[in-house]
């Protein structure tokens, strides 16, 4: 292996449990009008299942309750110089039962758009996957500003 070979490791299904709990928000990927769309959305975990909630009737949710999606979260630590990555995968459905709405309404879950959001959307992972892996010494030099990689060196 040379020096320039970063090595990845796999992380557990807690781990990228533990992960999506302690983050607020991802980016949702959906297939509409036969393209791929990716949306950011707040969401909270709720029995080990991915809850948001989405305007109601809208043409993502009205009709056809039931729909594949992907919800990709990450991040990056400058203290440990570690970036990760996890992807839940599975199917989505609309919550029906008022118990679980209230349930997922005392965790916390507020959308952060602006505007009626009555529909609770529960994405139950069928796969569940995740990284993490050391970061490339940036050369400060030549880094953007904007790179956070920059934080661990200034």
């Amino acid at each position: 292996m040379n020096s320039h070979t970063q090595h990845a490791d796999n992380l557990t299904f807690d781990q990228c449990w533990e992960l999506l709990e302690g983050d607020t928000v991802g980016r949702l990927a959906l297939v509409v009008d036969g393209h791929p769309e990716i949306f950011p959305v707040n969401y909270v975990v709720h029995r080990r299942s991915i809850v948001f909630r989405s305007a109601g009737g809208s043409k993502l949710w009205g009709a056809e309750a039931a729909r594949p999606a992907a919800l990709e979260i990450d991040g990056y630590d400058p203290h440990t110089e570690e970036a990760w990555s996890v992807v839940a995968r599975g199917d989505t459905d609309v919550i029906q039962d008022q118990a679980d709405k209230d349930a997922v309404d005392a965790l916390n879950l507020e959308p952060w758009q602006p505007g009626p959001k009555d529909s609770y959307i529960r994405l139950s992972a069928k796969a569940l996957t995740g990284r993490r892996f050391q970061v490339t010494k940036p050369d400060v030099w030549n880094t953007r500003l904007s790179d956070r990689r920059r934080a661990s060196f200034e």
